[in-house]
């Protein structure tokens, strides 16, 4: 009844569905979604009860959401694909052996305590490319001075941001999306825009020094979060760091880290992926199962008994829905013989489909044998 495939294609299922929640977590067009997934259920519901009317004018939309799926939401899933790719690529980096954390620490330190704004960005395992605009390529060692001359007042390229890969200054003077959740920036300025609106678009970590407050902030996965304390960005850029590359010469892609932080996404997913089996193809598809069923004796006369009863048992192959077969045990199914003309000389008896009982919603296809033959003790002989 369940077979390999069906296992792998429930796995298969739940694998997408895991990667649509963790993807509803970064993104804020939840609520929209969560909307869409509504009338999807709702049409599943109204198919399996035969809502014909309902049925046929939820299916009318499918086009439409479709369409309004890929143009509100494609830079939603273009990250999303990206985010994947980036998973699953082979392109393997190297770990710098000078770790530039300290330095950077210390430059965002001296720039908050002299009022002057920064803009530092960190990229993570998506791409930057269609995201960051301008700029002008350094390639230069990360260093305090290097640092604090790029976003010198009397620098050109002040007002920009400079993006960091491992430890090499790569660009500076780089323009930045803006965000357009103008809550979470409230009455902050362009960089925390820019640094929110980055984050917003990918997995890049972005770092933030306020000209007007002296404060730190960083933003990622979309969200804008001021730091309290220097020690604070240190922890942030070695988490993100072990995150991106790991401490081995060699980054692994991290699909299973990631897929063990979500391990509650994951059951959610399985969950749900198992009841579209039941409800959908292929466990709605009609199936066939065989089953070997013994026999029962009804209706025997008083004073009768059964000796033997050839073939005790019998194959009754079903037919039905895959979810329906799939309950359907020896327990559920039984054959019985009505032996009340045992007291006429019967001995052989037809087997048919009236004389199987089963689960609602399956029919009997066949039975073999179609015949049972009993060896009958017959009760004794008055005494006159």
């Amino acid at each position: 009844m369940l077979e390999f495939s069906d296992l792998i294609d429930v796995v298969l299922v739940a694998a997408l569905l895991w990667l649509g929640l963790v993807w509803l977590q970064t993104t804020r067009v939840r609520l929209a979604l969560v909307g869409f997934a509504v009338a999807g259920a709702v049409y599943a519901l109204a198919s399996e009860l035969r809502l014909e009317l309902t049925a046929r004018i939820l299916q009318g939309f499918s086009a439409v959401f479709v369409l309004v799926v890929i143009v509100v939401f494609q830079d939603d899933l273009r990250r999303f694909f990206e985010g994947i790719g980036a998973s699953l690529s082979g392109s393997w980096r190297r770990r710098s052996r000078r770790d530039p954390i300290d330095a950077i620490v210390r430059a965002v330190r001296q720039l908050a305590e002299a009022r002057m704004g920064a803009l530092l960005v960190f990229p993570g395992l998506e791409p930057l490319a269609r995201h960051v605009e301008g700029g002008i390529p350094l390639d230069g060692r990360v260093s305090e001075p290097l640092l604090l001359s790029l976003f010198d007042k009397h620098s050109a390229g002040h007002d920009g941001a400079i993006v960091i890969q491992g430890s090499r200054v790569e660009r500076f003077a780089a323009h930045l999306p803006l965000s357009t959740h103008h809550e979470a920036v409230g009455t902050r300025g362009t960089r925390h825009a820019s640094a929110l609106g980055l984050a917003e678009r990918c997995d890049a970590l972005c770092v933030v020094v306020s000209e007007e407050r002296g404060t730190v902030a960083v933003a990622r996965d979309g969200r804008l979060r001021v730091l309290g304390r220097p020690l604070e960005l240190a922890e942030e850029l070695r988490a993100f760091a072990a995150r991106v590359t790991p401490e081995t010469e060699t980054r692994i892609p991290p699909v299973l880290p990631r897929v063990a932080a979500r391990w509650r996404e994951g059951l959610v997913s399985f969950g749900v992926a198992t009841v579209l089996w039941f409800l959908a193809i292929p466990g709605a598809a009609v199936g066939e199962y065989t089953i070997a069923v013994p026999i029962q004796v009804d209706n025997l006369p008083e004073g009768y008994s059964v000796q033997t009863i050839e073939p005790e048992e019998v194959s009754i192959t079903l037919r039905g829905r895959r979810r329906d077969l799939l309950f359907a045990t020896g327990g559920d199914v039984d054959i019985h013989v009505d032996a009340w003309l045992v007291q006429l000389g019967r001995r052989t008896f037809q087997l048919a489909d009236d004389t199987v009982s089963h689960p609602e919603g399956l029919e009997v296809v066949s039975i073999s044998p179609s015949r049972v033959r009993l060896s009958v003790a017959s009760p004794p002989a008055p005494t006159p």
